[in-house]
């Protein structure tokens, strides 16, 4: 179920990741909130960091982590704003994250609900709930936009 601090909490999403698209990063942004307080956020950088885990979720996690001297993150809620993958969705769930709020579904590759739902089939002793659809236009539009100017340009065979 939604709460009404659940929008303006994925509005902060959606600055981190308006930073992941300045950097040419695919624009996805994650913040970390503990009783009604972001304590970490963090976005896409896998590119200028050389690291295909530097998603956002895991950018908040370890933020977070280093935050709040603990590597289990109980009571946290984490916004981002795209549907999390299998791996972040793996790290989520062993950071004991209590609740996960995304904007944007992904069909492609998500991996609560829409391709997959490893929350749900999850075996171990820790349960994330999870709400996705908060600001789900706004986030869509953000990387529609973002994927829209990247075929618009043409690459370098095409300067041949």
């Amino acid at each position: 179920m939604s709460t009404p601090s659940d929008a303006e909490f994925m509005r902060r999403a959606l600055e981190q990741a308006l930073l992941a698209e300045a950097e040419a990063e695919v624009p996805v942004g994650a913040v970390l909130v503990l009783r009604d307080a972001i304590v970490a956020s963090g976005h896409n950088r896998p590119i200028g960091a050389h690291d295909p885990t530097a998603h956002a979720e895991i950018e908040a996690l370890r933020a977070g982590a280093r935050e709040l001297q603990t590597y289990r993150l109980n009571e946290t809620t984490l916004y981002v704003t795209l549907e999390p993958c299998l791996m972040c969705a793996a790290a989520l769930m062993q950071a004991r994250v209590r609740r996960v709020v995304f904007g944007a579904f992904d069909p492609l590759a998500g991996a609560a609900g829409s391709r997959l739902d490893a929350f749900r089939s999850y075996a171990g002793n820790h349960r994330t709930d999870v709400f996705g659809g908060v600001l789900a236009e706004q986030c869509g539009a953000l990387l529609r936009g973002f994927f829209e100017r990247r075929r618009e340009r043409p690459g370098p065979a095409a300067q041949l």
